[in-house]
């Protein structure tokens, strides 16, 4: 656990003021839910609740069916990081998304790219680890938006091969999928 400097007293309410500075960091906006956990030793410690964390199995399942029809590495991730995977390294289990996933989930529309050199470091990252997605050189990610909100997004990355209307379609069937199980 990393401790941040910050005491804050609670209210009569039983409120507690979360300093801005880690609600950007841990990306929590107003209205966002949070998990409670506590431990033996008396520790409170508060999670921002993901949906899509309840999907595990389907995700994985989704995941690998994924990769089996199109060959390429497929992640579901949650607004944060990388939930399951097919097909690739397994060093992007649990990486974080980068600034084009965000993008991508806060927009709410799917994305597709394609570039002849691969992923190099004036890129904006998809995921966080460059030394990771550079070995790829296409993308298509699509939203998993529940409600109207973001919850996490499918990811296709691609080795040699471009990234087109299938790819994309696929990603945004698998989304919508995840979308309607989140739902029920």
């Amino acid at each position: 656990m990393k401790a941040t400097g910050v005491v804050r007293r609670m209210d009569d309410l039983g409120r507690i003021v979360i300093p801005k500075e880690v609600r950007r960091t841990l990306r929590i906006r107003d209205g966002d839910p949070l998990e409670i956990y506590t431990d033996r030793d008396g520790e409170i410690i508060f999670k921002k609740y993901a949906p899509i964390g309840e999907l595990g199995n389907y995700a994985k399942e989704y995941a690998d069916a994924l990769y089996e029809a199109t060959s390429h590495t497929a992640c579901i991730c949650d607004d944060r990081t990388v939930l399951a995977i097919a097909g690739g390294s397994k060093q992007l289990a649990n990486q974080a998304i980068g600034p084009l996933a965000e993008q991508t989930l806060e927009k709410g529309e799917t994305l597709v790219i394609n570039l002849d050199r691969g992923f190099q470091e004036n890129d904006a990252p998809i995921l966080a680890p460059r030394d990771i997605i550079s070995q790829y050189s296409s993308a298509a990610v699509a939203p998993i938006l529940v409600a109207g909100e973001p919850g996490g997004c499918v990811l296709l990355l691609g080795k040699d091969a471009q990234m087109g209307d299938i790819e994309k379609k696929l990603c945004e069937t698998a989304a919508n999928f995840l979308a309607k199980q989140l739902e029920r």
